[in-house]
């Protein structure tokens, strides 16, 4: 069986630059068009950023989401910091039980706040492992706040199978000890929150990177994500070759970079095209090579 993973289309964000201006205009031709194309490209879920929003995050966000859901039915995944506009969002969703809350983290202060949001609209949950001290040092730390957020969410009723543990991707940029960490987390998920799944914000593994080069380390690390059980992934939808890998249109690859994990490499001589761009990408991400923006070409 192919290995598929939901794809949440990450392109409706304040920091866009169609969705953005339309958003702070409140213009919904472009947002409307631009839900239209990632439910084409194959989305699961729609994304919906507005960011901190701190001035006008109630009115905006609900907002949004009407705007969305007048030409798409695909359930939606609301995205903000700021916690009185997530309340204010999931108002106006049509379908709550299909719908993501992105996200809670491990911080009292937003568990107090949106935790019972959340019990309430009765949606799936994005559990960012991000606490109070922010970025959990390796995989027993991920572990200790999964736990935490968890329990916290069990005790209002929120079963495993709407939780989506999102072990934080970090940049390539600041080497690979993260990565091994966020994989060797997924590892353990079953373990900890049997039933539960597991997402992660794709694009910022290739954070920093110059723009053209970003593309590749996406698509070899969901590959890699995809061998621990990842069942969704905050994607670029523009990107057709990503999308075809959530869809498990490309085994030959994901057989690839799986063979590598598990310590069989091939001959690199043997290799051309797309997997030899996948070979040299997981080597990189592997921590196996360091990486330099030439690492394709090295």
């Amino acid at each position: 069986m192919a290995n598929t993973v939901a794809g949440i289309a990450e392109s409706i964000n304040i920091m866009g630059k169609r969705s953005g201006t339309a958003m702070k205009e409140r213009n919904p031709g472009p947002v409307q068009e631009m839900a239209k194309e990632e439910t084409a490209a194959g989305a699961t879920y729609l994304d919906l950023n507005i960011g901190p929003a701190r001035k006008d995050g109630t009115e905006l966000l609900p907002w949004a989401v009407e705007t969305v859901q007048a030409v798409t039915s695909l359930p939606l995944c609301l995205d903000t910091t700021n916690t009185d506009a997530m309340a204010a969002g999931f108002k106006v969703v049509r379908d709550k039980t299909a719908a993501i809350m992105n996200s809670i983290s491990a911080q009292p202060e937003r568990m107090q706040k949106l935790i019972p949001v959340a019990a309430e609209a009765g949606c799936n949950v994005i559990a960012l492992l991000w606490g109070p001290d922010g970025m959990p040092r390796d995989s027993n730390e991920r572990a200790a706040m999964a736990v935490d957020l968890m329990m916290a969410l069990a005790e209002v009723g929120i079963p495993n199978e709407k939780m989506l543990f999102d072990p934080i991707a970090t940049p390539i940029t600041l080497g690979a000890d993260q990565i091994a960490s966020g994989l060797e987390f997924l590892s353990m998920l079953q373990d900890i929150a049997p039933g539960a799944g597991s997402t992660i914000g794709l694009s910022n593994v290739s954070n920093g990177v110059a723009d053209h080069l970003r593309k590749y380390l996406d698509r070899t690390y969901l590959i890699m994500l995809m061998k621990y059980g990842l069942s969704t992934a905050i994607v670029n939808s523009y990107d057709a070759e990503l999308m075809a890998i959530c869809k498990g249109e490309r085994q030959n690859l994901v057989d690839l970079v799986h063979g590598m994990i598990d310590g069989n490499d091939p001959d690199p001589a043997t290799l051309q095209g797309t997997a030899l761009e996948h070979y040299k990408t997981y080597k990189v991400l592997s921590g196996q090579a360091v990486f330099s923006e030439s690492w394709l070409t090295l």
